[in-house]
């Protein structure tokens, strides 16, 4: 009796600390336009409640987070996409207009309510024209439960989120984006950390080579950095996360190594670095031991990478708490390196691997996706193109289209899934024009997917860019990347299976190949896109589909505008 009254004591306290851990975490989100002073000038820039960036969510495993959007905007609709959030069972709530939702028009509110299932560094954003290039995105932090610990220690923790910035307005750039002859965003004025920067002046322009004054804080300015208060001898968590609309970044702390721990949410074997690369919607956590003379101060830096930058560095200091903050570092930041010395990028990407433990891909795929990204022209509008395809988006919501048959609300033949294998990627396009669709990529449940990212050479000229690639709804197996075009029946044999990294984020490089796999086991519509928000605007991106018919009853609320919408107010439901 005794030992039955103790096993039902352990299965009552199990159950008590799965109810104390689990909640639900309510947040009313009013979307607006405000004029803020994030780099030392005056702009009209997008925040939610008032705040430029939005205001850090922070939930524990388990938890159901219901966000409740207003759209104060004007004269625009908008929505949010909680990037790195998988949406397993809530594909209505991943917060993409037209692909799992319609936009939410001015004065409308949208309730997400979604679940968080796994630990990480998060982050969301507008995904509804180049709403995140005007600012809309915040940080979004899952924590494991109090009574479980990371497998690594620190004493402490900071979050930076990492932007660029524009003197010219989202729908400028999106107008010169759209219009023949295309007229290009050019390089962003200023690098923001925690939405802080400085266009007008330098914190470093005592050590540094610039026309720019010492910054001069009097206290209070939007504008002045967030500095990094630490004591000697701990260890620090650094959550990294980058919403850049455009730029590539690197990071480093002067004098300090960088052991990243965690990328895209997924636990990574520990390594060491003076400096890291972060591309358009990673995210990492590293940590950071303050084991250098607490006498002094240190510069953090970003600077731009993989593009010819003419943006200064984004600064804040590390400040030992021994000394006042107001005390500058006694040497110049950290060098940015070269912005294409892409075999220090390469470096350090193949430096990430998964921590023991993590689930291995499939040894074998069901399925094999070749993308071929490629610059082109439409009717004279230049685009860019997957397999020749530019996507532009339909009137109604896919995740609504597939789910009642709509058949006539989008492309219904599916892009190719392959392109000429004798392509020439070092060469521009001997054919330049391509045309527009919006067909999707239909897989069936629990098929396993293989995607081969090709990168080429750019429309007209000489070069390669470097573009990063978010899915949506799932994390993959990064098995590895490639120099020149990839080789079917060759390259495979070169894939990473023992020790593949999980993410949701990965670049190609120039001239190159990354081959990714995943396992269609989340019923829904997914974007698949190049995370640079330009790029996206101008068609790079494709739509996965899988197990639609399996999504349960969704929102009416998510489905109000075009065919969905019609049907509802023919039958009054769904």
């Amino acid at each position: 009796m005794r030992f039955r009254g103790v096993f039902l004591l352990c299965i009552w306290v199990g159950l008590v600390e799965l109810s104390i851990g689990a909640r639900v975490r309510h947040y009313q989100f009013d979307v607006e336009y405000m004029i803020r002073k994030p780099d030392c000038l005056e702009h009209v820039v997008m925040g939610i409640n008032g705040q430029f960036p939005g205001p850090t969510i922070r939930a524990e495993v388990g938890d159901t987070l219901d966000i409740a959007l207003t759209n104060k905007l004007f004269t625009e609709g908008t929505v949010i996409h909680w990037h790195g959030i998988r949406q397993l069972g809530t594909p209505w709530a991943d917060g993409t207009a037209a692909i799992s939702q319609c936009a939410i028009n001015p004065g409308e509110t949208f309730h997400y309510r979604f679940k968080v299932d796994r630990p990480g560094t998060y982050f969301y954003h507008g995904h509804y024209g180049m709403q995140r290039a005007a600012g809309l995105y915040g940080s979004l932090i899952v924590d494991l439960p109090k009574w479980k610990k990371e497998p690594f220690h620190y004493d402490g923790e900071f979050n930076l989120l990492l932007s660029d910035l524009w003197h010219t307005s989202s729908h400028e750039q999106e107008v010169g984006l759209s219009s023949k002859p295309m007229k290009w965003i050019g390089e962003p004025q200023t690098l923001l950390i925690n939405g802080r920067g400085q266009f007008n002046c330098s914190l470093a322009a005592k050590f540094i080579n610039t026309t720019l004054p010492q910054c001069e804080f009097k206290g209070g300015e939007e504008c002045a950095p967030q500095i990094l208060h630490v004591e000697p001898n701990k260890t620090y968590r650094i959550r990294i996360a980058s919403t850049t609309s455009l730029a590539s970044l690197n990071l480093a702390i002067s004098n300090h190594k960088l052991v990243v721990v965690e990328a895209d949410g997924n636990y990574v074997q520990p390594f060491a670095v003076d400096d890291m690369d972060i591309y358009s919607g990673e995210s990492y956590s590293v940590l950071l031991r303050t084991d250098q003379d607490p006498k002094k101060n240190y510069w953090l830096s970003i600077g731009v990478r993989g593009r010819k930058p003419n943006t200064p560095q984004g600064l804040t200091i590390l400040n030992y708490k021994t000394i006042s903050a107001s005390v500058f570092p006694t040497s110049p930041p950290p060098v940015t390196p070269l912005w294409n010395d892409f075999e220090r990028s390469k470096s350090f990407t193949k430096k990430i691997i998964a921590k023991m433990g993590t689930p291995k891909p499939p040894r074998y795929s069901d399925h094999k996706v070749l993308l071929l990204n490629t610059q082109n022209l439409f009717d004279g509008f230049t685009k860019w193109a997957i397999n020749n395809v530019s996507l532009t988006l339909p009137a109604t919501p896919y995740l609504g289209a597939i789910k009642y048959n709509l058949n006539g609300t989008f492309d219904q033949t599916p892009p190719p899934e392959n392109f000429p294998q004798d392509y020439n990627i070092f060469d521009n396009p001997v054919n330049p024009n391509a045309t527009i669709g919006n067909g999707v990529y239909m897989f069936h449940l629990n098929e396993v997917i293989d995607v081969i990212l090709q990168n080429t050479n750019q429309l007209k000229g000489n070069g390669s860019e470097i573009h990063p690639w978010h899915l949506h709804g799932h994390d993959f197996w990064v098995l590895g990347y490639g120099e020149g075009r990839f080789q079917p029946g060759v390259d495979e044999k070169k894939f990473n299976l023992t020790h593949a990294p999980l993410r949701n984020t990965a670049v190609i490089f120039p001239y190159g190949w990354t081959a990714l796999r995943f396992k269609a086991d989340n019923p829904g519509v997914w974007a698949f896109h190049c995370h640079i928000e330009p790029h996206l605007h101008m068609g790079m991106g494709v739509i996965f589909a899988e197990a639609v018919h399996k999504v349960g009853k969704i929102p009416t609320e998510a489905l109000t505008c075009g065919a969905t919408g019609r049907l509802y107010l023919d039958k009054g439901h769904y």
